[in-house]
């Protein structure tokens, strides 16, 4: 799809090659010393057969038992953490997601009042989220919960950035020095961190290029690692995992449906610097998209659907008058895991009706686009 490694097969002299693509050698095996490799992902979900492959290679080659369940998984963390932990206090990010939501659920149970969690608002957010997060996560469940404004200084720090490398990290680095502020007395940081997060910022397990620092990986955070000061019981997880735990817990589907949402924020659904006039044009964009997908029944059968803000602008016309507007991008993917995606597309009339309604509702937008681009090449989200 996106890869341009070749394996010669006259290098692999002790193997034979067992797997072909057109252009190169997909499989290879050396079934007297038990070693085989592959020149693909059978892990991910655009691989034909690729579970069997792996449970092939799991029961008959590496001849190991299959007693990983959720259950076990849970019993298994839950003693980790005490251990862990012991009576030192946590505090935990949280942003409303899935992930950090589930892991609020899960500590609370383990630990009770020893965790702290703390939603820091900070402005980059979508339409009315802040107030829906904190009023839906004090509603359902009776953990300590402290919110903290922090719109102002956020946006003063993004004024300048425009490099999404950057935006990442001054963001995550303002996120932990807000986070240190508020958690005095508070030795251990819990954060939802999954799989993916980890191999696509640094990969634990070998010397894979960096895809995108994500807001858990950030300088401050991996040296909180090396002091074994965090507390990441999903971090080998994926999306689809977590969800199962959070139904287990008895999650309200509103959070374990809810779409996944990048820890900076709409700073990377806006190509190029963040202002206030950027923030509020594409909250409303977002907004009007999201109310749309209801009204069609098809915001439930993605994994993700966003609006992004291009630095682009275009001619338009609004009424008799020449317009000189922005112009939004529309994305929608459907996924298993957030590895790879297929991008998905609405029918001519309902674009129609979307379009219409965010260039003509929606000050400083003169153009609607449609992302049409997978994942691989792309990635989901455009920063």
């Amino acid at each position: 799809m996106s890869h341009g490694d070749e394996l010669d097969p006259k290098s692999i002299n002790d193997f034979k090659v067992i797997a072909t693509t057109k252009n190169s050698v997909a499989a290879i095996a050396n079934p007297k010393k038990k070693i085989y490799g592959v020149q693909f992902h059978p892990e991910v979900s655009h691989t034909e057969k690729g579970e069997k492959i792996l449970l092939n290679f799991i029961t008959k080659i590496a001849k190991l038992k299959l007693d990983w369940n959720m259950p076990s998984f849970i019993e298994m963390e839950t003693e980790k953490i005490r251990k862990q932990i012991g009576n030192k206090k946590v505090i935990l990010a949280l942003s409303g997601g899935v992930d950090s939501s589930v892991l609020a659920v899960f500590l609370h149970r383990i630990i009770k009042d020893q965790l702290l969690c703390v939603f820091i608002d900070n402005g980059l957010l979508r339409y009315n989220e802040a107030k829906e997060v904190v009023a839906q996560f004090r509603k359902h469940f009776l953990i300590p919960l402290k919110y903290v404004n922090a719109r102002k200084i956020f946006l003063k720090k993004l004024r300048w950035v425009s490099n999404p490398e950057r935006k990442r990290r001054v963001i995550g680095k303002l996120f932990i020095k807000i986070l240190k502020k508020e958690s005095k007395g508070f030795y251990y940081l819990a954060q939802g961190t999954l799989y993916p997060d980890v191999i696509e910022s640094v990969s634990p397990h070998g010397h894979s290029q960096t895809i995108k620092t994500h807001h858990n990986r950030v300088k401050q955070v991996l040296k909180m690692q090396a002091q074994g000061r965090l507390v990441e019981p999903f971090q080998q997880l994926f999306k689809d995992e977590v969800r199962e735990i959070g139904k287990k817990f008895g999650l309200p589907d509103s959070i374990i449906h809810r779409q996944p949402f990048p820890g900076p924020g709409l700073a990377v659904r806006i190509i190029g610097r963040v202002t206030l006039k950027r923030l509020v044009m594409l909250r409303k964009v977002d907004w009007i998209f999201q109310k749309k997908l209801m009204e069609y029944n098809q915001q439930k059968n993605f994994w993700q659907s966003f609006a992004v803000l291009l630095p682009v602008k275009s001619v338009g016309v609004v009424g008799d008058r020449r317009s000189y507007g922005y112009t939004a991008v529309l994305r929608a993917v459907s996924s298993l895991d957030g590895m790879t995606a297929d991008f998905e597309i609405l029918s001519k009339e309902e674009l129609t009706e979307v379009a219409n309604e965010i260039v003509g509702r929606v000050e400083g937008i003169a153009r609607v686009v449609w992302d049409i681009t997978s994942k691989p090449p792309a990635t989901i989200e455009w920063e």
